[in-house]
C-alpha cells in the first residue's frame, strides 16, 4: 500500500547522537539501552536497539544516528522506548544504523 505524501511528512525522523550506552539484560532479544541526544528542540530520549550483533557499546558512544521521534513510547520490560532507531536489517536479524555522512547538528530533520 503506497502512502500519501502527507503521511510521509507525518513521520518525525531526526538525526541525534549516542551519549550513553548500557546492557539490557531483561531484553528478549539481546539489546542495548541508548540515551540519544536530539538536540535543544526534542531533548533528550531513550531506546532500546537490537544492534549487538554488529556494534559494541564502546562504538556506539558519540556516534549519530537516525531515529523516529514522533511514535507512542513503548514499554519494553520496567524500560521506556521513546523513539525508534532507523537502520537496515540484513537476512540474519542483524541491524545496521542508518547515519549522516558527515557530523550535523543534533535535531536536523530527515526529509
Amino acid at each position: 500500500m503506497d502512502l500519501t505524501w502527507n503521511e510521509f511528512e507525518r513521520s518525525d525522523m531526526r538525526v541525534g547522537t549516542i551519549i550513553e550506552v548500557n546492557d539490557f539484560p531483561e531484553a528478549r532479544k539481546p539489546a542495548f539501552q541508548l540515551t540519544i541526544d536530539f538536540g535543544s528542540e526534542i531533548g533528550i530520549r531513550k531506546s532500546s536497539a537490537q544492534i549487538t550483533k554488529r556494534y559494541q557499546k564502546e562504538d556506539l558512544l558519540n556516534r549519530q544516528i537516525v531515529a523516529v521521534v514522533n511514535f507512542p513510547k513503548k514499554q519494553i520490560g520496567k524500560f521506556m522506548s521513546e523513539c525508534l532507531v532507523l537502520g537496515a536489517v540484513g537476512e540474519e536479524g542483524d541491524v545496521i544504523l542508518l547515519a549522516p555522512d558527515f557530523r550535523i547538528p543534533n535535531g536536523l530533520r530527515i526529509g
